[in-house]
């Protein structure tokens, strides 16, 4: 009889050893999709800004501020140029001495306040340069100096570091 009991107990640490391996493995299975599924996400979004970001660019010979009357910025033209990439959106970002402003320029005609078309054509509807091509567009109501203008690309959903920058804008009027 004692026999039997010492089998039933090995075979009960059996179980437990199998079953505690089993345990194990699902964790680990559970823990490596969590993390990988988190991994892939992240280099998604980051796969699609890299290597992209030289395609959109500010043009400096068509940018430049306009003055009012008495000389002073009043408005801010602005160039940018689109390589052989696809963008969603681009955020246009214009500081002065006296204020910053930004602008969200889409793929689909839309009316951005402050911001038009050049040339202007009657319709203040604004759409982001297609695929190699570019556009300019015309800020209005600054009254301070111009210190800079930045763009950062949304691409694929995701927006991108700034991809280009000006610091220093000169007054339309002088560039010939």
């Amino acid at each position: 009889m004692k026999r039997k009991v010492k089998n039933k107990t090995g075979l009960s640490e059996v179980v437990t050893t199998l079953l505690l391996i089993v345990l194990s493995l699902v964790a680990i299975g559970l823990i490596w999709t969590f993390v990988s599924n988190l991994l892939n996400k992240q280099i998604s979004s980051s796969e699609s800004c890299v290597g992209n970001i030289d395609q959109i660019k500010l043009e400096p010979h068509y940018t430049c501020w306009e003055p009012d009357s008495s000389g002073n910025p009043s408005a801010v033209r602005f160039s940018i140029t689109v390589g052989n990439i696809d963008v969603d959106k681009i955020i246009v970002s214009i500081a002065s001495s006296d204020k910053i402003q930004s602008y969200t320029i889409t793929n689909t005609p839309s009316s951005v306040g402050g911001l038009k078309p050049i040339p202007y054509s009657g319709s203040t509807q604004v759409v982001l340069p297609g695929k190699n091509s570019g556009a300019t567009y015309n800020a209005t109501g600054f009254t301070g100096e111009i210190d800079s203008i930045r763009i950062a690309p949304v691409i694929n959903g995701n927006q991108c570091d700034v991809s280009d920058s000006l610091t220093q804008i000169e007054n339309c009027q002088l560039i010939v």
